[in-house]
């Protein structure tokens, strides 16, 4: 997997040579966000926080519903990775504070078995920050004289992933190291992510056959590697005789198709934005609907744990199977709340004659949604209770549509509640 890094500094996303020096800066994470979430996870990192000069959580908050991002940078506490998970965070990232009040080998474990209790083992990564094998803490200012290997041993049980930068190498794009990353990998068995000095697609790819992850920052904000190339060099290629299995989902998660890609067919699909397949019985690059017109439009593509076999997240332009069904699996579309609006909206865009939904204007719908709720509470009997729930739901979805509210919003809402 490819992570690309938002470093946010004083309100600014930035990119910093050894961690003090500013390269370049740029003020919009909102569109670096959903441009990076189509190759895989974001690393938000709040510099301020992380040095004790202030938070830019409020910038950050947004970031976290539009793309999968894992946050780092001045989390201290369970109860912050909580709020942050809740928020939409996918994974936290501890640093500093893991290596500071040591228990054992110069590790916080107290405070990382906290964490792990908190938000889950499954969320939780280390960042082993060395210089030289020495892991270094306060925005790499203070050497602690811990071993990079006895770290990262001591803090395995209590996190799903390290992230290991090499400090020396950060910022510089002079090449990645790979032996203590080689080292990492045979000392523990977790996840591993590397950083600092990645500048090659070569080096991505030798990291892949480690078995290593790599994020992004000075390489990709210069220019030196696009996230498309370092996507596919990330990849497993050597099994299938250069074909791997790519399966496509609708943004609800109904599973679309399936079929195979190649190098060529996904460097077509990030291009042309549209998902792309090498047709085995053709033998040639084949990009979905190019003659009907029912098309993927790529939203988001990730690669399984051994790198060997793709999701891609696509919005369909119509029925995807050739028999006019809605999927190869299901002849219609599952019936969702997104559905739901869906229609509504399409019905308050284009209303067509008779239509009922286009007749309801913000006063009538709302005296709807009252007197639906108010029978919904007096109905007794089973079937009674789902009817009236169902008027219920349609009337709020046609008032939440109204509003600009998608329902992804609630969702997200109701997530971050049963979260907190």
């Amino acid at each position: 997997m490819v992570i690309a890094s938002i470093d946010i500094q004083d309100g600014k996303v930035v990119q910093l040579r050894q961690g003090d020096e500013l390269v370049l800066q740029r003020d919009n994470p909102l569109e670096l966000a959903e441009e990076f979430d189509r190759y895989g996870e974001v690393a938000v990192i709040d510099l301020d926080a992380a040095m004790g000069k202030g938070s830019n959580l409020e910038m950050i908050k947004p970031l976290l519903r539009k793309a999968e991002c894992r946050v780092g940078g001045g989390i201290r506490t369970p109860e912050q990775a909580k709020e942050l998970v809740s928020l939409g965070a996918r994974k936290i990232i501890v640093g500093s504070t893991a290596f500071r009040d040591d228990d054992e080998f110069g590790v916080n474990i107290k405070f990382l078995g906290e964490m792990s209790k908190t938000i889950g083992r499954e969320r939780l990564i280390a960042a082993v920050d060395a210089r030289y094998g020495e892991i270094v803490i306060d925005g790499w200012k203070t050497p602690t004289g811990i071993d990079l290997i006895e770290a990262a041993k001591a803090v395995e049980p209590y996190v799903s992933e390290l992230l290991f930068t090499c400090v020396e190498r950060e910022g510089t794009m002079t090449g990645v190291e790979l032996d203590p990353a080689r080292r990492l990998r045979e000392a523990v068995s977790c996840q591993i992510t590397v950083a600092g000095g990645v500048s090659t697609l070569g080096e991505i790819t030798d990291l892949a056959v480690l078995g290593c992850d790599v994020q992004l920052g000075m390489a990709l904000y210069t220019g030196k590697i696009s996230l498309a190339d370092a996507f596919i060099a990330s990849l497993d290629w050597n099994k299938g005789d250069g074909l791997l299995p790519l399966i496509v989902q609708s943004p609800d998660g109904q599973v679309l198709m399936t079929g195979f890609t190649d190098a060529e067919a996904l460097a077509e699909t990030f291009k042309r934005g549209n998902v792309c397949f090498h047709s085995r019985s053709r033998n040639k690059l084949w990009m979905k609907g190019e003659t009907s017109g029912n098309t993927l439009k790529l939203i988001r593509l990730r690669a399984d744990c051994d790198r060997d076999a793709l999701l891609a997240t696509a919005q369909p332009a119509g029925h995807v199977c050739h028999t006019g069904a809605w999927s190869c699996f299901a002849a219609d579309r599952n019936y969702t709340w997104e559905l739901l609006q869906d229609i509504i909206d399409e019905r308050l865009r284009n209303p067509a004659p008779g239509s009922y939904t286009a007749t309801l204007d913000d006063e009538l719908v709302r005296e709807k949604v009252m007197e639906e709720a108010k029978e919904l509470c007096e109905a007794a009997a089973r079937d009674e209770v789902v009817w009236e729930a169902a008027d219920l739901i349609y009337f709020a979805t046609v008032l939440i549509s109204r509003a600009g509210v998608s329902v992804r919003e609630i969702l997200d809402e109701l997530d971050r509640r049963h979260k907190k």
